[in-house]
């Protein structure tokens, strides 16, 4: 779904995954500085949304989701996931109710596949799931933040700031009002600074929630049972994930990023050393520098020095080994 706002003076779309909204508007550091220093506006219009209503909506999803949700306040911003029978992560929501209806935002294109597996799952419960995704648009306002809300906008705050459930229709003239415009590339910067994980970029086909420190966040270890709760429950009681989340400081002086998937290996071993990880997400932060998150052998030692390709790389503790 292609964004209006890709009409806005020096627009350049993302790609992949991103496509349908900005990469940036023609200026990445300013639009970085921006989004840090608590103004403009990110346009997420292209995320999925998916909203659940009736009366048992909150018991319903606390059986599904890694997340405690069954007394959830109206109005408090909460994420979880969707694991596998076996633990691996299949999704990630990120939800409020307003007190009626639960919101959440997905990855875009993840919708569908959410949507068929909850509707798999209503058995009796009184309970509606839909595809909104064509009525309602995602605008992240940074934290700190003084935009105006349009009154009745369902909003997710967060420490990062808050996330509009913003009726479509209504997306070009909330920007006229709320610029300045900012790129998804500066949001990114700011999602890698941060850690935090994104479902798709740190995650493959066998990521469990232990190795992006997605515990207490999105999974709630003292719930009830849910799909893949007896992986959550064994690694954390009895073991420890194969792989940890990791912070890259790279070098400054490459003139290219290494790109997602690209192989982290030992310095010490040469370019031809085994490969004991891959990065995830790689930027350029205003402040810091390229930077990345990658996904390392949880034995690797902390002062290892690495390498991604041919970039040497620092790495920074997100999740302990």
């Amino acid at each position: 779904m292609k964004s209006p706002l890709l009409s806005l003076p020096g627009a350049v779309p993302a790609e992949g995954v991103d496509e349908g909204v900005a990469a940036h508007y023609g200026d990445l550091f300013r639009e970085q500085r921006a989004l840090a220093g608590g103004t403009g506006f990110v346009d997420l219009s292209h995320r999925g949304v998916v909203s659940v209503t009736g009366d048992d909506r909150l018991s319903w999803l606390h059986l599904l989701l890694t997340q405690h949700v069954s007394d959830l306040p109206t109005g408090q911003a909460t994420e979880a996931l969707i694991l596998s029978a076996h633990g691996h992560i299949e999704h990630a929501l990120y939800l409020v109710d307003d007190g009626t209806t639960v919101w959440a935002h997905v990855e875009p294109g993840t919708q569908e596949a959410l949507i068929a597996y909850l509707e798999s799952m209503k058995f009796f419960y009184r309970v509606d799931v839909a595809d909104r995704t064509d009525e309602f648009a995602i605008v992240h306002l940074p934290a700190g933040s003084i935009a105006e809300v349009p009154e009745g906008v369902v909003v997710r705050e967060t420490p990062y700031g808050r996330d509009l459930f913003l009726p479509r229709a209504d997306l070009e003239s909330f920007a006229e009002k709320s610029g300045p415009a900012v790129g998804l590339l500066a949001y990114e910067a700011l999602r890698v600074e941060h850690h935090r994980p994104r479902l798709g970029f740190e995650t493959d086909h066998r990521t469990i929630p232990h190795e992006l420190g997605w515990i207490g966040s999105a999974v709630h270890l003292q719930k009830g049972c849910y799909r893949g709760q007896e992986t959550v429950a064994r690694v954390q009681n009895l073991g420890k994930p194969p792989r940890r989340l990791v912070f890259l400081h790279l070098d400054g002086s490459e003139v290219h990023l290494p790109p997602a998937g690209t192989d982290i290996r030992l310095a010490d071993e040469g370019p031809d050393g085994r490969k004991i990880g891959f990065v995830t997400t790689s930027v350029r932060h205003h402040e810091l520098g390229p930077v990345a998150l990658a996904l390392v052998k949880r034995n690797v030692p902390l002062d290892a020095r690495l390498v991604a390709d041919t970039t040497a790389a620092a790495q920074e503790v997100v999740v302990e080994p």
